[in-house]
């Protein structure tokens, strides 16, 4: 068989997605008949032995690949495992014969859609940074937010660590004193972000809930509960992905064939003698007298 990259064979063995493969392997974590991989090694899935902390990968090359709309409750860590002990999304589908992991997070404290998968290259696709797939969440804050935080939330902020955000949707669903009831649609995942977004215009997120990702809705899925995707959802979810890619790329493309701006210089001004009139000037101006 033909030489693959051992971050691919990771994620699609569904251990985790293609990135957090890379991370792993250049962690030394990773090794091929023994010796320790590097990122962008290549291994016959066929003939070579992958180990992963110390534990041997057995490869399935006909594995079924899962796609799962779950319902986060709030409480559980979105991880694989947790060196506290917490409770994990990973205890909520226990019982699917494969190797799962989240594709994207929410925060303990949040709750609602998580898509969970062991198809590497679909996760890859889902959490690409171009952005293809928007995320509306369900968001409670207080006090009330004002007309002029909605519109900074809508309009972009900048977080505490110095970045903006985008421009998003922000429509009030519940306004009354003490509190506001809004729904935001997102096209980035930076951590927490909705939470941070709303400390920077002076407001405290009381509950948050995602019901939406790209095609995908929570609709009447229970906390705990978890259904696979239909196929009009995966393609509808693949092709904003794709769609995302496209745009981030011929963006990009645009860039380059504009180049880059030449920086504009100060703006001289030639010198007059003092008190001299404003005017056309002579080339050789007589004497007076």
């Amino acid at each position: 068989m033909a030489l693959e990259r051992i971050q691919k064979i990771m994620s699609e063995q569904g251990l985790c997605s293609r990135r957090a493969a890379e991370q792993i392997i250049a962690e030394g974590r990773v090794k091929v008949n023994g010796h320790v991989a590097a990122v962008g090694d290549k291994m016959d899935p066929d003939r070579d032995v992958l180990h992963v902390d110390g534990e041997r990968i057995y490869i399935d090359k006909e594995q079924k690949m899962y796609y799962l709309a779950l319902y986060k409750p709030r409480g559980y860590v979105t991880t694989v495992s947790d060196e506290l002990g917490r409770r994990t999304v990973m205890d909520l589908v226990a019982d699917i014969p494969a190797r799962l992991y989240p594709v994207g997070r929410l925060d303990k404290d949040s709750e609602g859609l998580l898509l969970m998968t062991n198809d590497g290259a679909f996760a890859n696709a889902m959490m690409h940074p171009s952005g293809g797939i928007s995320k509306l969440y369900r968001v409670t804050v207080q006090p009330h937010a004002t007309e002029e935080q909605v519109l900074q939330l809508s309009s972009g902020v900048v977080l505490d660590d110095g970045t903006r955000t985008l421009p998003c949707t922000v429509n009030v669903v519940v306004d009354e004193p003490g509190r506001t009831v809004m729904e935001i649609t997102l096209k980035e995942g930076k951590n927490r972000e909705i939470r941070r977004m709303c400390e920077a215009v002076g407001l405290q997120v009381v509950r948050l809930k995602r019901n939406a990702e790209g095609v995908v809705k929570l609709g009447m899925l229970q906390p705990g509960k978890y259904r696979e995707l239909t196929r009009q959802e995966l393609s509808g979810l693949r092709a904003a992905a794709a769609k995302g890619r496209a745009q981030t790329r011929s963006a990009a493309a645009a860039a380059r064939a504009a180049g880059p701006k030449a920086p504009a210089g100060p703006v001289k001004v030639r010198a007059r003698a003092r008190g001299a009139a404003a005017g056309p000037r002579t080339k050789n101006p007589r004497r007076q007298g």
